[in-house]
């Protein structure tokens, strides 16, 4: 077990107490703080949380599975009506976390949430969360656009790490995470308590130095030519990420 996790340490060096230490990171002032701006991609667009604009179409687009199977995993809902859009008003105007809309460019509509959260400029980590996907985007190629676009935008804020966490109960989350190029680096057992039971936490990152790659693999699965007439994908991103390897 211990030299699993040996293998996750980054390079180092020596210092003058005979420690090993981290190398260092030379001109490291920090990342910047990701602030209300929508993201534009060819099938999506990620626009800062908007009570009027978003409220309702969220809570159509986020109440159409039976038993709010879509919620089970997150610490809030499902709503009433009422209650969702309270929870946007309050939401919308938070800074950490920092709210999106995933809106599907063809029609205009707010159809997934997502955010930024753990916000740590000065150490250069960020983290995605609050995901909540309707069944119109589920596992749709919006989807894959939409972290794209929040992982490209994190990246070149200057982060050094984005993260994505989720219930070690929740596999389409961890499916997720590692199509997406994410690495897993262990689990938090007993993390936390959700909605009355026991949750272990799972906790996925990419590193500044292996987006280059990702970035690649996720540019060549989107373009236009990788989807037949029926918006089927011709090739995986698995099998994209092995033909770069």
């Amino acid at each position: 077990m211990f030299a699993d996790w040996k293998q996750l340490v980054q390079p180092g060096e020596m210092n003058a107490a005979g420690q090993m230490v981290g190398l260092p990171v030379p001109g490291w002032s920090g990342a910047q703080r990701p602030e209300r701006v929508a993201l534009d991609g060819a099938a999506c667009r990620v626009e800062p949380l908007d009570m009027s604009r978003h409220g309702a179409q969220l809570y159509g687009a986020l109440h159409q599975l039976p038993g709010g199977a879509n919620w089970t995993y997150l610490s809030h809902g499902p709503f009433s009506q009422q209650e969702w859009l309270a929870w946007v008003e309050e939401n919308a105007r938070l800074d950490d976390p920092l709210f999106y809309a995933i809106v599907d460019k063809r029609d205009g509509v707010a159809i997934g949430l997502c955010s930024y959260l753990r916000i740590a400029p000065a150490d250069g980590s960020i983290e995605v969360g609050f995901l909540n996907f309707s069944p119109r985007l589920q596992r749709s190629r919006l989807a894959t656009e939409a972290m794209y676009l929040m992982m490209r935008h994190a990246f070149e804020l200057g982060y050094r790490r984005y993260e994505w966490k989720c219930d070690a109960q929740n596999a389409p989350s961890v499916k997720a995470a590692l199509r997406l190029g994410f690495t897993f680096e262990g689990l938090f057992r007993q993390a936390r308590t959700n909605k009355g039971r026991n949750r272990d936490t799972a906790w996925f990152s990419i590193l500044d130095h292996e987006w280059p790659a990702r970035r690649q693999a996720l540019e060549a699965w989107l373009r236009d030519d990788n989807f037949d007439a029926a918006g089927c994908q011709r090739h995986s991103l698995a099998q994209i990420v092995a033909s770069l390897s």
